[in-house]
């Protein structure tokens, strides 16, 4: 937060110098300060000699008088770099990656973003689970049990398992599915995995996925 807060008044304080090194076009200077500049006396309210420029505009200076343009400090190349590195460290603050805060996907490639979404899959996974599920989820199920029992709504005496709940949060699409579904399917078939765990991981339940697969299947013909 502290960073946030100090990187907005750094980009508040650029744009104000940016905006006052613009209002200063050039200065003239004269050896005689009583001589009248670009052949007329011009002042503003507080007797100060300005001048206007124009664009195509050619003056003629009197004897004496020299124009310099003011050429403010600028911070270069470094405004950019130093904005990069506040906004990498506010992402690791907040535990996202950089390309998630700034939409910037310009430095990346496709292994560099798999492996910087994969910690923060496994952040998300930890809140949905010790969070979300655990702090609030489960309170809620377990009161809807309690209060059905003694309602009279449902009976658990002959099925002890009844209780028991299966929470599948939202899965994630991945950059590659092409590559991540051959990589699953590998792992099933090796017994690495089952097939309910890497159905649960696409947010889905296997279950409900296989009987709309039986629903959705052809009737089978007799020979």
């Amino acid at each position: 937060m502290l960073k946030l807060h100090e990187l907005d008044q750094y980009e508040d304080a650029e744009l104000v110098r940016k905006k006052t090194a613009a209002m200063f076009a050039g200065f003239v200077t004269r050896l005689d300060p009583d001589s009248e500049m670009f052949g007329e006396k011009n002042t503003n309210d507080q007797g100060v000699a300005f001048a206007g420029l124009e664009p195509g505009t050619m003056q003629f200076l009197d004897p004496g008088e020299d124009v310099k343009f003011s050429s403010p400090a600028d911070v270069g190349g470094t405004y950019e770099a130093f904005i990069k590195q506040q906004l990498r460290a506010i992402s690791v603050g907040l535990g996202i990656t950089y390309e998630q805060l700034t939409g910037d996907l310009s430095g990346v490639n496709y292994s560099s973003i798999r492996a910087g979404l994969l910690e923060f899959r496994r952040r998300c996974t930890a809140l949905q689970h010790n969070l979300m599920v655990y702090q609030f989820c489960r309170p809620i199920w377990n009161k809807f049990i309690e209060l059905a029992v003694l309602s009279g709504a449902i009976d658990v005496q002959n099925d002890p398992t009844f209780p028991l709940v299966k929470w599948i949060p939202q899965g994630f699409s991945w950059v590659d599915p092409q590559k991540e579904q051959k990589a699953q399917m590998e792992a099933v078939r090796c017994g690495f995995k089952s097939r309910a765990e890497v159905v649960s991981e696409l947010g889905y339940d296997v279950e409900e996925i296989d009987a709309e697969t039986a629903k959705a299947a052809p009737p089978a013909f007799p020979p």
